[in-house]
C-alpha cells in the first residue's frame, strides 16, 4: 500500500507541477498580449490623428482613451467629440468665473459674456452631435453623418467668433493670454474632431 501511495503521490506531485507551470505560462502570454493590444490601439490613434490639423493635440487628448477606442474609427470620432465637449464646458465655466472677478473693465466683461454665449451654443451643438453619433448606423447613416458634420462645423464657427473677441486690444496682459489660449485649444480640438468625423464619413462613402 505504501509503495502504491508513493507512486500515486509522486505522479500527483508531477501533475500539479505541470499544471502550475502551464497556468504560469498562460498568464505570462496573456499579460504579454495586453501591452501589444494597447500598443496597437495607441498606434491606431497616432496614425488617425495624422489626418487632423493639430495631430499632437489630437494624440495627447485621446491616447489615454485607447482602451475605449480600440481600433474603431467610429469610437475614435465619438471619443474625440466627448473630450472636446468636456473641454468646452470647463472653458466656459472658467470664463464665467473670470467675468465675475475683480479688476475687469466693462469692455473685458462684455467680451467674456459674449464668448460664454458662443461657447454655450457650441456645447449644445456638440451634444447633439454626440447623440447622433450613438445612433450612427443603418440606412440613414449618410443623413445622420451630414447632421453631425453640420453641427460640429457650427460649433467651430462659434468658437472662432469667441476667439475674435480677444483678437484686438479688448483685453491685455496675462488674462488675455490665458483666455485666448484656452479658446484656441477648444477650437483646435473641435477642428480635430471634425477631421476625424470627415475621415469616418469617407470610410462609408
Amino acid at each position: 500500500m505504501e509503495g502504491s501511495c508513493n507512486n500515486r503521490c509522486h505522479f500527483l506531485t508531477i501533475f500539479l507541477i505541470l499544471v502550475a507551470f502551464a497556468t504560469s505560462s498562460f498568464m505570462e502570454s496573456v499579460s504579454a498580449a495586453r501591452p501589444a493590444a494597447g500598443h496597437t490601439n495607441t498606434e491606431f490613434i497616432r496614425t488617425s490623428c495624422k489626418s487632423t490639423t493639430y495631430p499632437k493635440l489630437c494624440f495627447s487628448s485621446l491616447s489615454s482613451r485607447s482602451t475605449a477606442i480600440g481600433v474603431s474609427a467610429q469610437l475614435l470620432a465619438h471619443e474625440s467629440l466627448t473630450v472636446t465637449l468636456e473641454t468646452v464646458q470647463s472653458t466656459s465655466a472658467m470664463m464665467r468665473k473670470l467675468a465675475h472677478g475683480q479688476g475687469m473693465t466693462p469692455r473685458e466683461v462684455g467680451a467674456l459674456h459674449d464668448c460664454v454665449e458662443e461657447l454655450s451654443d457650441a456645447v449644445a451643438e456638440l451634444r447633439k452631435s454626440l447623440g447622433e453619433m450613438k445612433q450612427l448606423r443603418g440606412r440613414d447613416f449618410d443623413l445622420k453623418m451630414n447632421d453631425i458634420q453640420t453641427w460640429v462645423s457650427a460649433a467651430l464657427t462659434d468658437e472662432d467668433t469667441c476667439t475674435e473677441e480677444f483678437a484686438g486690444k479688448v483685453m491685455n496682459g496675462k488674462v488675455k493670454t490665458v483666455v485666448r489660449g484656452k479658446i484656441l485649444e477648444v477650437a483646435h480640438m473641435t477642428s480635430n474632431a471634425l477631421a476625424l468625423i470627415n475621415s469616418l464619413a469617407a470610410l462609408h462613402g
